[in-house]
């Protein structure tokens, strides 16, 4: 199995466990440059960086030329390009806009999937966005899930790898705030209908437990850690995953 995390541009790099593709966010407000120059510390010390590119959070052409130059000039290979805040800070709106710009040639592309939809976007715009990007992609990255079912059904109809996203080895309290923050309903049914005496919402949830349901229709494992980076870190060396 395949195992990549996500860090914030601020991240201790030293505190990294030994997996190869490290993702980058650029939250709303956040400075490209910073996650570039991460990006660059990343390939120095052997990793592949795979940047985030919220389109929402990138002004225009010339930011994103810049961006998406600084990237590659410090040896990034990989984007992961998403839509990213809900308002945008300048004329896109969208993912596709900014992969429809050509600026990403010669970069290995994953555009984000929905498999328990979106709060913020409709299930008819979340399909087309999907039939659009899909020419760009290379691979999907889905929204973290804990219900197996959703997963398995997004898998099915998609013609390109799909890399799912799981948690790391969080409380079942912390996970049901999470899921609420992104909206994943699935996710919050699963997690109050299974777990719902008080002691078992303060032990960590084990992520094998989704790993083994749905191993047999990807092998590509996407850790959000939300600042359990030591805990997922020990996870990974425990199992043998890293």
């Amino acid at each position: 199995m395949h195992f990549s995390i996500e860090i914030g541009p601020h991240t201790d790099l030293d505190s990294l466990p030994p997996v190869k593709d490290v993702y980058i966010t650029m939250l709303p407000g956040g400075d490209y440059k910073e996650t570039a120059k991460k990006s660059e510390d990343l390939v120095k010390k052997g990793f592949n960086p795979v940047p985030h590119f919220p389109a929402r959070s990138i002004a225009d052409e010339i930011q994103l030329k810049d961006y998406i130059s600084r990237c590659k000039d410090g040896g990034t290979k990989q984007a992961l390009v998403i839509g990213g805040s809900l308002e945008p800070i300048g004329k896109f709106d969208s993912s596709i806009q900014i992969l429809e710009t050509g600026f990403f040639d010669k970069i290995k592309i994953g555009i984000a999937g929905h498999p328990e939809g979106s709060p913020d976007i409709s299930e008819a715009r979340l399909v087309k966005a999907m039939m659009d990007k899909k020419p760009y992609a290379d691979y999907i990255v889905t929204q973290w899930l804990l219900d197996s079912q959703p997963i398995i059904d997004f898998i099915s109809k998609q013609s390109v790898p799909v890399h799912v996203g799981i948690t790391g080895p969080l409380k079942i309290s912390s996970l049901i705030k999470f899921a609420n923050i992104v909206g994943a309903k699935n996710s919050i049914n699963f997690l109050k209908s299974n777990f719902n005496k008080t002691l078992d919402l303060l032990k960590p949830r084990d992520p094998n437990d989704l790993i083994r349901k749905i191993r047999d229709y990807t092998s590509n494992f996407h850790i959000y850690t939300f600042g359990g980076l030591k805990e997922t870190n020990k996870w990974l060396k425990e199992n043998n995953y890293a």
